[in-house]
């Protein structure tokens, strides 16, 4: 059976053994190559877009993707990546702390959509870095 796994680029791979019988992974890249890898090795370098760590989740929002936690209540919740902006100031509440016309700059951060489906700024628990829960959530 073949599954999709995150490490430092998305590739799919399943069980496979060498020609001398060791356990290991068939991996197959992006761009088609096909290759071995060690069963340890593999398992050290790669984790399941089922069951990601928050450093594996984070790298995905970094490559455009949608992730959530398996265990959040909420239905079509999900982080996502918003990249940096430029803003011109033109209405409250920044025209109350910059003159009008000034550019503000926006740092890129990480919003999630809600249950409600109204977006919100989000910072990470620490329940949240510490789970290995986290999953991709398709388009």
């Amino acid at each position: 059976m073949t599954k999709d796994y995150y490490g430092t680029k998305r590739i799919t791979a399943w069980p496979s053994k060498s020609p001398d019988g060791e356990d290991g992974y068939a991996v197959k890249y992006a761009d088609g190559y096909t290759s071995w890898s060690p069963k340890a090795v593999f398992e050290a370098a790669y984790q399941s877009i089922d069951a990601m760590s928050f450093g594996h989740a984070l790298q995905a929002l970094k490559d455009g993707h949608r992730v959530a936690r398996a265990g959040w209540n909420g239905k079509g919740m999900f982080l996502y990546l918003v990249a940096g902006s430029t803003f011109i100031v033109n209405r409250p509440p920044l025209l109350g702390i910059y003159s009008e016309g000034t550019q503000i700059d926006y740092r890129p951060h990480i919003d999630m959509k809600d249950a409600e489906g109204k977006c919100v700024p989000w910072l990470a628990s620490q329940a949240d870095m510490l789970a290995d829960d986290w999953v991709l959530v398709e388009a």
